[in-house]
């Protein structure tokens, strides 16, 4: 299965020069717009079809279709076109440039379509009327007031709501609790702790670490996680605002010296390189290695490859310094999983009218139970028996607080994002120094700073 959202590969870009808002008189949804009332806030037509395109990655699309099948029992005559994919970018590319989109799409997997692009060329619809709508299922709450703090923002360009993300995503480090109290490990806290503890478990027959070598963006999530805790808000600020010499931070360089260390020690398990994400998981669920870093879509992805009992939690990054801007319990966390409505969707009012339905709490909570990850909607696991994964994560987020983090450039910048992962992955294959790493990656932030015909951004 690909990874969810914010996760590895190439977003595809469009074909930007044949890409336009197009005119008003050319609105496709003319015609399909309905009567707003206060069972319609969004003003659908009963009887306009509706396209909805799903990423059919780790979670299915079970959740989606039962979003829809609601959606139907309130529009018995509107016809739902259902399409389960998992290349989005390559599927989707043609009618966007077309100007024939679907009404929903959840842009997501390892060849979505890159966002900026679409927001450069106005291809994505203000959801701010969709947020401003009366929740589906919570009496007296707006939409917004319905999600995760973050998750508004996370979606948001130039101050305008454009994507919409449904999961809530936790980054750290995985371990099995069984493995780790059978052999009376305790997970470190802090960077020489874990050093010490990769010695242990490396003389105990067992590789410390593997990742999923094919796509390194996921471990430089815990190397940039780590820079992040060292340097706080101005480093993260430095590396999304494409600030001069942002990437040789004393944060990002020391980062970049664990991880060369941790490789440098052998501690990674051989031929990681080599592997994808799922070989590199199942070996992990095997036994093979102790630690793997990923997401909290990690559970649901391993569900039928884990053993029984395995009882995978998910720690922070330790800390790599005493002087770090942000406690050891900080995280990485965003929300994921993005949905949009296209700018020239022929049912915009049915495709926000869906997401309304989609973030609604009862649906959230049904996704929690079945995919085992927080949604981005407040109080969805509230009276649920969660499994170790998911509820290791929630008590990640609980214990952070405050303190959780994200990077942008990712979303905002596909080739920087790509460089990046690069750069990571010749540096904890020993084929370059931090010192090269870090120069590597400024010099194609310089790049595209410099590049005018780049859309910029800031935080």
């Amino acid at each position: 299965m690909l990874r969810t959202a914010v996760t590895a590969g190439v977003a595809l870009p469009l074909l930007s020069a044949c890409v336009t808002g197009g005119d008003d008189d050319d609105d496709p949804a003319a015609g399909n717009a309905g009567v707003k009332s206060a069972d319609n806030p969004l003003g659908v037509k009963p009887d306009a079809p509706l396209e909805v395109v799903i990423f059919k990655g780790g979670y299915g699309d079970e959740y989606a279709k039962k979003a829809e099948a609601v959606y139907s029992r309130k529009y018995p005559d509107a016809k739902i076109d259902h399409q389960g994919i998992q290349k989005i970018g390559e599927a989707l590319q043609p009618r966007f440039v077309a100007n024939t989109p679907p009404d929903v799409v959840d842009n997501t997997g390892a060849s979505r379509l890159d966002i900026a692009t679409l927001v450069s060329a106005k291809q994505v619809s203000d959801l701010s009327r969709l947020l401003d709508a009366p929740a589906f299922d919570v009496p007296g709450k707006t939409v917004r007031e319905t999600l995760l703090p973050g998750v508004v923002d996370d979606g948001t360009f130039d101050k305008v709501p454009l994507t919409l993300n449904f999961t809530y995503t936790v980054w750290g480090l995985w371990y099995s609790k069984r493995l780790f109290a059978a052999k009376g490990w305790t997970f470190p806290k802090t960077w020489d702790e874990m050093l010490a503890l990769c010695a242990t478990i490396k003389a105990a027959g067992i590789a410390p670490w593997t990742y999923q070598g094919k796509y390194p963006e996921y471990i430089n999530d815990p190397l940039l996680g780590m820079a992040a805790k060292t340097g706080g808000l101005p480093l993260l600020q430095a590396v999304d605002n494409l600030e001069p010499n942002a990437w040789k931070a004393p944060g990002l360089l020391g980062a970049a010296e664990a991880f060369a260390e941790l490789a440098g020690k052998g501690y990674l398990m051989p031929g990681s390189e080599a592997l994808s994400h799922t070989e590199a998981q199942a070996a992990w669920s095997q036994g093979k290695a102790a630690i793997i870093p990923c997401g909290s879509w990690l559970e649901s992805e391993q569900q039928g490859v884990t053993p029984p009992n395995f009882d995978m939690v998910l720690a922070p990054v330790p800390s790599r310094t005493a002087a770090d801007a942000l406690k050891q319990t900080a995280v990485q966390a965003a929300s994921s999983e993005s949905f949009l409505v296209p700018a020239k969707a022929k049912n915009p009012a049915g495709g926000m009218e869906y997401l309304r339905i989609l973030f609604s709490k009862e649906s959230a909570k049904g996704f929690a139970e079945s995919a085992g990850t927080l949604p981005a909607v407040i109080g969805a696991t509230e009276g649920l028996t969660l499994s170790s994964g998911l509820g290791s994560v929630r008590d990640a987020v609980a214990a952070a607080g405050r303190e959780t983090f994200t990077f942008r450039f990712r979303t905002w910048y596909a080739p920087l994002a790509k460089a990046v992962d690069d750069a990571t992955g010749e540096l904890v294959n020993r084929r370059s120094t931090p010192a090269q790493w870090s120069d590597r990656i400024q010099k194609a932030a310089d790049a595209l700073a410099k590049d005018s015909s780049v859309k910029k951004y800031t935080r």
